[in-house]
């Protein structure tokens, strides 16, 4: 009975140890999210493209569109809404759903406001974690 007793309290040390991790890593992604808004909201580009992933393998998809690679996005982006065509970002509905220690998945919506006129959509993004934090490694944004 000891030996049941102290297996069910180090299970349970391990789940109350695995949920903290999973509240931690939902707190990190929502930053990462809210600094990427920031960084758009103050035409900063490259700031927001800060929290993809810096690699080839990064993809963008979009439509009928599909991008690799970090330094293509960021051109794209740049094309798109460089200077006054940015307007203010902001994300909405957002879902964390952990995929493990390192990946998740995340369901949102987005708008931008330009002026007078508000234009909108649902993402999916899926993060990784690395040394330097949680990345974007796939986004599709429609």
């Amino acid at each position: 009975m000891k030996k049941f007793l102290l297996a069910m309290m180090v299970l349970g040390l391990f789940s109350l140890a695995g949920a903290g991790l999973g509240q931690d890593s939902q707190g990190e992604i929502l930053r990462v999210l809210q600094l990427q808004k920031e960084a758009w909201n103050r035409g900063d580009l490259e700031g927001y493209m800060a929290y993809y992933w810096k690699s080839a393998e990064l993809t963008f998809q979009s439509g009928a569109n599909r991008v690799r690679g970090w330094d293509t996005l960021l051109e794209r982006y740049k094309k798109s809404y460089s200077g006054e065509k940015m307007g203010q970002l902001d994300f909405g509905d957002l879902q964390v759903n952990l995929l493990g220690r390192d990946y998740a998945l995340v369901l949102g919506r987005w708008s931008v406001t330009l002026r007078d006129e508000k234009k909108g959509g649902v993402f999916t993004l899926i993060l990784k974690k690395f040394p330097e934090g949680w990345r974007i490694i796939h986004d599709h944004t429609s």
